[in-house]
Parts: structure tokens; sequence; C-alpha cells
């Protein structure tokens, strides 16, 4: 499936000063490459995202990815559509019934 192989598309973005490429900051969507919308249906143009090619999803993510210094939010509905597995949740029960 085409999806495996998702650019980024983003609301905001940043220029490493080190060699001048520009990276996705703010809050991030999966992007199929020859669309025109992410993954999860909003449309690129009307809802001002750059898109950036050259940076597939896995590299912004905040626990692993190493284009991931200015992400801020990635989006739940995209992120369930490439694969984020259901048990990796945001939180730990403390205190469990017996």
């Amino acid at each position: 499936m085409a999806l495996r192989n998702a650019a980024v598309a983003a609301a905001g973005q940043w220029v490493d000063p080190d060699d001048g490429v520009r990276y996705p900051a703010g809050e991030v969507h999966g992007w199929e490459r020859g669309r025109n919308e992410t993954v999860c249906g909003l449309s690129l143009s009307r809802s001002l995202l750059a898109r950036f090619p050259h940076v597939p999803w896995a590299d912004v993510q905040p626990a692993s990815g190493r284009h991931a210094e200015e992400v801020q939010a990635v989006c739940r509905r995209c992120a369930a559509a490439l694969g984020r597995r259901r048990d990796d949740r945001g939180w730990t029960r403390t205190n469990p019934r017996p």
C-alpha cells in the first residue's frame, strides 16, 4: 500500500542552519505524494499546509524521529491511518482494579 511511504505536510517550517534544508514544524499530517490532501482528508491548500516530500512520516514522530525538534502535535487520524498501534497510549493505569 502506498500509505506506508507517506511524506509529511505541516502547518509551519523551520530551516536547519547547518545544511539549509527546511523541515516541518507545528502540527504535522501524513501526506501521500501526488495527492492534494492529507491522509486524514484535509485539503492542503485550504488548510495552508506546506508539503515536505523529502521528510518521511517516521522522521517526525516525537518519540523517535530525527526531524521532530519543532513538531508540536501529530495528527491522531493520520497516525492511526499510518499504523500507530492501538496499545501505544499516552497514559498508563496507575491503580488497576483487582
